[in-house]
This record gives C-alpha cells, structure tokens and sequence, in this order.
C-alpha cells in the first residue's frame, strides 16, 4: 500500500513509517509546514518517500492519512482526488480540543459532520471529549520503538520534555518549573527551550536529536510530566521506556497511562514536588519504579500492537468498511 502524510508529528510518524507500507511525504522548496519532507532528527527507514506536491497526482498513492483540517483541500488539490470519495482516507487527532476554548466539551471535531472518513485518536481521552458527531471513530493507542532500556539515574536531576514552554506556558505546565527547582535541579529538553529565563539549578537542551535525547533523559534520576491540558505525550511513553520513573500530572491521558508502581500520578502541586524530592535522594525507588514503568510501557504501548492496529484500519478504508 501506499500511503501519503504529511510530515507533522515527528515522532509519531516515526513509530507509524516503521509499518510493512511505502509512505509518500511531501516536500516544498522551503520545507514549510505542508512541506517538511523526511525528518531530520528521527531515523526514519528508505521506504519514507519525499515528493513534491505536482508529482503526487502520478505517485500512486492508494490512501491518505490526514491530520489537519486544511490537508482536505490539499490532498484534492495535488492529487487530484476527493478524500474519502476518490481516494480512501482515515483522519487522525493527535489532540485534545483546544485549550482555553470555553465550550471544551461540547467542542465539535472538523470531520464531524460527516461519515465517509474515518476519525481515529490516539487516546481514548480525546475521544471522549470530542464532539465527533457523525464521524466513525476508533481509538489507536500511541506506539514507540524501543530505544531499550537506557536509565542509569547517574544524576540526580529532573527532566522535563516540552517544546514551546513560554509561548505555551500554564498548558504544558511551565509555571510549575520553579516548584521542581525547590527541591533540586531541572534539565529540560525540546524546542524553543532556550527561550525560558535563567533560573538557578534550571539547564535548557535544545532540539536533540531523538537518539540523543534519549541517552541524555536516561541519565536522569526521574522524568516529570508536567503537561496539564495536551494530548498524551510520547516524551513520557519513551522514558518509560527507557526505564525511568515517572511523575506526572493526573490529567488527560497521563491518569490512566502510568500505573502506580511507575511513579506517582498527582493533581497535588506538593505530592509533585514530594514525589520528585524522593525519587532524586532514593536511587534504588527510582529503579524500581523505572522498572515497573518500562514494563507497563512495552506491554501497553508496544510498536507491534500499534502498528497491527493501524493495519487493521488501512485495510479497512481501503476496503470501503472502515
């Protein structure tokens, strides 16, 4: 099969493009948003093919993946073909509904008013709320390729994965920073990290590449989930399964991803700052609860059952039964 995407959550599409298929990504001269092409700081295999948008109408492409509201119109434009008319397709939602929106609840999905494409999510938390009305939905739990268990704990600091925390700030918990600070060193790694303000005990490590950031979190005592209000972030099924111990938020997905024996799940800002404070003086809880945390990870969020998943729903838009 082959399948067209576009490039826009990189290490999601990582575990997605590791499937039996071929996978057309598209590529413009400046590699904007609609054109990023292959990523540059995942390792993604050769069948991840990049083309520009005026070869697509000939490529082939048997079905198409969307992901954002406006790749409809792309996907008719430079293929020359209806999603979901024309040519199969299945829409993915990588996220909760917007944040801040005052009609959270009742916030209706841009495919809901219709049936022929299928709408898939990847937690059930976004599932429930969204509105999404007449659509066919099915919920795909994130997968991740093992990076193998990697955590040494040597330093005894906290990470953090965000990207964009200024500009983000109280959604992916970025006011909480100082919290953790109180109780000992903060490493935090992702885009735009280098924008936050110097703080004492605060290191910023800006866009790692994927392989790099993973020796790096391993080297942490404990990983710190601090998101309120995102969809469930791979950052935190990675370094669970790198086999760090996990503390975080108990919001969206994050409540029912990590077990207890993991970490600690909490909407206490002073267990949060509790449960850091133990696992940077106790190296042996830490690998204990690391230990847990990894084996909760590669059983719930394994790339075989992930990509077995999708197969199931690729074949079924492809067979007109999704």
């Amino acid at each position: 099969m082959r399948v067209l995407l576009w490039h826009v959550h990189g290490s999601w599409t990582t575990s997605f493009v590791q499937g039996p298929h071929e996978y057309v990504v598209p590529v413009t001269p400046d590699r904007g948003p609609d054109g990023l092409g292959r990523a540059r700081t995942w390792d993604w295999p050769a069948s991840v093919v990049e083309l520009p948008p005026e070869q697509l109408a000939d490529a082939g492409i048997d079905l198409v993946v969307l992901q954002r509201p406006h790749e409809l119109d792309l996907a008719e434009r430079w293929l020359g073909r209806r999603p979901g008319v024309d040519v199969p397709a299945v829409y993915l939602e990588h996220n909760t509904p917007l944040h801040g929106h005052p009609d959270v609840p009742d916030t209706r999905h841009p495919v809901a008013g219709q049936s022929a494409v299928p709408l898939v999510h990847v937690t059930g938390f976004n599932e429930l709320f969204w509105d999404n009305g007449e659509a066919r939905t099915t919920v795909i739990d994130h997968g991740i390729v093992d990076p193998g268990r990697r955590w040494s704990g040597e330093l005894a600091h906290a990470a953090v994965v965000v990207n964009d925390p200024v500009r983000r700030g109280r959604s992916v918990g970025t006011d909480l920073l100082p919290d953790l600070l109180a109780v000992g060193p903060v490493d935090v790694f992702g885009m735009r990290v280098d924008q936050l303000p110097p703080a004492a005990g605060l290191t910023t490590h800006e866009d790692l590449p994927q392989a790099s950031m993973h020796d790096e979190l391993a080297r942490r005592r404990v990983y710190v989930h601090t998101a309120r209000w995102t969809s469930l972030g791979l950052s935190l099924l990675e370094a669970m399964h790198l086999g760090m111990p996990v503390v975080a938020l108990a919001t969206t997905e994050a409540a029912v991803a990590v077990p207890p024996a993991a970490g600690v799940v909490t909407t206490r800002r002073a267990d949060l700052r509790d449960a850091v404070a133990r696992f940077l003086a106790d190296p042996a809880a830490a690998a204990e609860a690391g230990a847990h945390a990894r084996e909760h990870a590669l059983a719930h969020y394994g790339l075989p059952r992930f990509l077995e998943r999708w197969d199931e729903v690729l074949a079924a838009a492809l067979a007109g039964t999704a």
